[in-house]
């Protein structure tokens, strides 16, 4: 997983070759720490998804771009574009077909 930041976000997500799962989260959200190891888990098994967390407390410019009001916040990249949105908890089959794989 890659820790998304304001300087790396269009690097990282936005000219991605690859789908792109974006977690915007924050550490005192206790189901943003139960999502994580979930998300790890879909980062070792599957090379053809890349996954970004964001931290909302570090990263606010990116929060209020993406106008994150709840988290966990999981938003779906492919070729830049936002494919789909979805807020709490996820299962790896959820997880997936938001990225469409």
């Amino acid at each position: 997983m890659i820790e998304g930041t304001n300087e790396n976000f269009e690097r990282e997500v936005l000219n991605s070759e690859k789908p792109v799962l974006v977690d915007f989260n924050a550490t005192w959200c206790p189901p943003c720490q139960a999502l994580h190891p979930v998300l790890e888990e879909l980062a070792g098994e599957n090379q053809d998804i890349k996954i970004v967390t964001v931290d909302i407390d570090d990263q606010d410019i990116l929060a209020e771009q993406y106008e994150i009001s709840s988290i966990p916040c999981l938003v779906a990249f492919k070729d830049g574009e936002e494919i789909a949105r979805s807020v709490g908890m996820k299962n790896k089959k959820q997880i997936l077909k938001m990225l469409g794989a």
